[in-house]
């Protein structure tokens, strides 16, 4: 048993103000995490309370740019699959510009920045021209999603270890390493993967990977409207039922899917009868004392 005493003349723990930390001039990768508001970290928040610029993509929703500083300029720079609204090379640049203009810059993306997120790109090409950054990591999808799921990532009965894979490369394949991906003892979860599903289900069986292996296709994840649909290998979704299927939707391949059954805690319909995960709940930027 652990216990902690406090001395009552003890100086209590106090988070800076958010605008002291933010510095003009400097650009924030920061990570919005899978959905959830409440999900942000605490420095997540302060840096978008605090942000002159907020260039975002796709997936940060609407509740979590609410919680951005009123006067802060939201710039959409979202891309989905062959549709890119600004070429990543103008979206490097336009952060160099603004922390150029002496503006504190927020690069907000879902999820965490290093993981397909292109935060790795952009950091490069701001340490090259010599702009100070820095890198505010978020909860990535793979973890949100499944926790929210009830689907656990690693389980001493079934996987020993986890894979992140994009479900397509730089030049619109599919080409990974199935050999290792069949092997036993693992979680696969595929981002961006919903258009390659029959693909990755193919060659995956082809390789040796059982095909009564479930998997769960998690859409929405972590928000009141997350579904999750389980299936094998071997019975995929149908075309018709996939086009039904919306992005962002995250594939977890392993025997731990099974667990979703008995281990599902997440209800999205009262959550939303509830207003959780749909700005309605109160957040941190609600509080009366600014902690």
């Amino acid at each position: 048993m652990c216990a902690a005493i406090f001395s009552p003349d003890a100086p209590l723990l106090r988070l800076p103000d958010a605008t002291s930390e933010l510095v003009a001039g400097r650009v924030s990768l920061v990570g919005a995490g899978p959905g959830d508001p409440e999900l942000l970290t605490v420095k997540a928040l302060r840096r978008l309370q605090a942000a002159d610029v907020i260039l975002h993509d796709r997936l940060v929703s609407k509740e979590i740019l609410a919680l951005a500083a009123p006067q802060a300029a939201c710039l959409y720079v979202g891309k989905a699959r062959s549709d890119h609204s600004v070429p990543q090379e103008g979206i490097n640049q336009a952060l160099i510009d603004w922390a150029r203009a002496g503006k504190r810059v927020v690069r907000l993306k879902g999820g965490d920045p290093f993981i397909f997120g292109r935060g790795g790109e952009e950091l490069e090409s701001l340490v090259a021209d010599g702009v100070e950054v820095e890198v505010v990591p978020g909860i990535t999808a793979a973890s949100g999603c499944a926790a929210y799921a009830g689907i656990p990532l690693t389980h001493r009965d079934h996987a020993q270890s986890v894979r992140f894979i994009t479900g397509h490369l730089r030049n619109g394949s599919c080409d990974l390493d199935w050999p290792a991906l069949a092997s036993p003892g693992q979680t696969l979860v595929f981002y961006m993967g919903l258009g390659s599903l029959e693909i990755i289900g193919e060659r995956l069986r082809a390789h040796g990977l059982a095909g009564e292996t479930p998997l769960a296709l998690i859409e929405q994840g972590t928000t009141a409207r997350q579904r999750v649909h389980v299936a094998r290998l071997d019975d995929l979704p149908s075309a018709e039922e996939l086009a039904n299927i919306r992005p962002p939707t995250l594939i977890i391949v392993g025997t731990v899917v099974a667990l979703h059954q008995t281990l599902a805690w997440f209800d999205s319909e009262r959550a939303a009868s509830l207003g959780w995960l749909q700005g309605k709940h109160p957040t941190p930027s609600d509080t009366s004392d600014g902690a």
